[in-house]
């Protein structure tokens, strides 16, 4: 009698198997490593529990490894699979149980339209008493600002330069990416929704 076997999802998976799983469009910030333990600031900008498509400033190779922290998600691996235009799509190697939890989060952050939050004006915006800080950018090249105004959700700042749309920076300690460029500066969505009491707290 022929023994029978289960088949085993891994990294190496087809792309039909891929597919399988529903990609959904996100904008979650994290830090990522390559398999040389380079370390660098990345944007997921879709995702499933099979893959994800992952901007980042590096170049990376095909069928290198990859381990990443990314906010509201939290530790990652998988392989590369596919290289894109600033960055590249991997597949995740995670068992039923936490592919289930991923599917699981990912749901969440589309029901609760985590992504459209610094368009969202129910938040209160308040004007800092000291505006000035600086932004981080992911190479580590910082850039001083002023501060126009800060909700739990983003920031407006005013700075003497563009910056593109997705891009990774830090204000102050509050890590997030730049969602809109306007005449003065530009609006920062945060990883996170952060306590106003923090927030005037921490820029006060």
């Amino acid at each position: 009698m022929r023994p029978t076997t289960t088949p085993v999802r891994n990294d190496t998976a087809s792309a039909t198997d891929r597919r399988m799983h529903q990609r959904v469009k996100v904008n979650l910030l994290g830090r990522c490593m390559l398999e040389d333990r380079r370390e660098f600031a990345c944007q997921i900008v879709d995702m499933s529990p099979g893959g994800a498509a992952v901007m980042i400033p590096a170049v990376a190779r095909l069928g290198e490894r990859v381990v990443a922290y990314i906010d509201h998600i939290g530790r990652i691996e998988g392989r590369i699979v596919r290289l894109i235009e600033g960055g590249f799509a991997m597949s995740l190697a995670m068992s039923t149980r936490k592919r289930d939890k991923l599917a699981n989060q990912l749901t969440w952050l589309a029901n609760r339209h985590i992504l459209n939050l610094p368009e969202d004006r129910r938040h209160d915006r308040f004007s800092p008493r000291n505006p000035f800080s600086k932004l981080v950018l992911a190479d580590g090249a910082e850039i001083k600002c002023r501060i126009i105004d800060v909700s739990p959700s983003g920031a407006a700042v005013h700075i003497d330069r563009r910056l593109e749309i997705g891009t990774p920076v830090i204000l102050g300690v509050m890590r997030g990416r730049v969602v809109r460029n306007f005449d003065e500066g530009v609006a920062i969505e945060f990883s996170v929704v952060h306590e106003i009491e923090t927030l005037r707290n921490f820029f006060s």
